[in-house]
């Protein structure tokens, strides 16, 4: 007689814990008074309908009658996050290696370094804009300031981390032939880190394209400025063109930037 092999169960849910239990009843709450205090409203949204309806065909068809300063403040736009990305990215570069644990002069460097791009990586796009425009005035400058800021949140950490993730053999080997720190940081740990580096660079470069649009409403420059004055004198029509040459603009970014990933991982592999 033979044998039946055992059934396969399907897993069941284990029973949680009273502090488990207790923990999501306390996440719901706080979910539930978040709603609350978001003001959503399904009235509301409804009320809106007709309104975001009537704003719709309002912006139908695109107007043209403006095409020629848009498309300069588009290309004003990315020349914004091009610049602001690159001059953040040769910023981040020696921060993350005063901020990586392998190759930092002093744990108390590090440490300062850390918690400088922490505080410059928390305080949001829209403040540094804010700030920059007292300081420097409205325009082009103060938004590209404000992209180097961010670039450097963004690339420092990711950039430090690739370069504590790199193989110690070849520095090492530098160091035994007598080469200083920075010739190996130079010769080795940068040429080795590279790939990651620009897989980096190439994905702050498509967050600053975004985020180069919404300084334009705060007075940064760009593309954004020209949403605002169009929205302000309900000239939707003109707005439609200005979404949709931003949509261009970030998906135009967006695919070269995603053709050049995936060239630089086949080289890898």
């Amino acid at each position: 007689m033979t044998e039946k092999s055992p059934v396969n169960l399907p897993a069941r849910f284990e029973r949680p814990s009273p502090g488990s239990l207790l923990a999501f009843l306390a996440f719901v709450a706080l979910l539930a008074w978040s709603i609350s205090a978001a003001g959503i409203s399904v009235s509301e949204l409804l009320t809106g309908l007709p309104n975001m309806a009537k704003i719709a065909s309002e912006m139908m068809p695109p107007a043209t009658d403006r095409l020629q300063p848009m498309m300069y403040s588009v290309w004003v736009t990315f020349q914004m996050a091009l610049v602001g990305t690159v001059i953040g990215i040769g910023i981040s570069l020696p921060l993350a290696v005063l901020m990586s644990r392998n190759y930092t002069p002093h744990q108390v460097v590090r440490a300062f370094i850390r918690s400088l791009v922490s505080f410059i990586r928390t305080i949001p796009d829209l403040a540094w804009a804010l700030f920059f425009v007292a300081s420097v005035g409205l325009g082009p400058f103060a938004g590209t300031l404000t992209l180097v800021m961010d670039t450097i949140g963004f690339c420092a950490r990711f950039f430090a981390e690739s370069i504590e993730e790199v193989e110690e053999g070849p520095p090492e080997a530098l160091a035994a032939i007598g080469a200083s720190k920075l010739s190996v940081i130079l010769c080795a740990i940068l040429p080795m880190s590279m790939p990651s580096l620009i897989n980096t660079g190439l994905f702050a470069l498509e967050k600053a394209v975004r985020s180069s649009v919404v300084l334009g409403l705060v007075g940064a420059g760009g593309i954004g400025a020209e949403l605002a004055t169009s929205m302000e004198l309900f000239r939707f029509d003109q707005a439609a063109t200005i979404i949709l040459m931003i949509f261009l603009l970030v998906l135009g970014v967006e695919k070269v930037s995603s053709r050049a990933r995936t060239s630089l991982l086949k080289k890898r592999q």
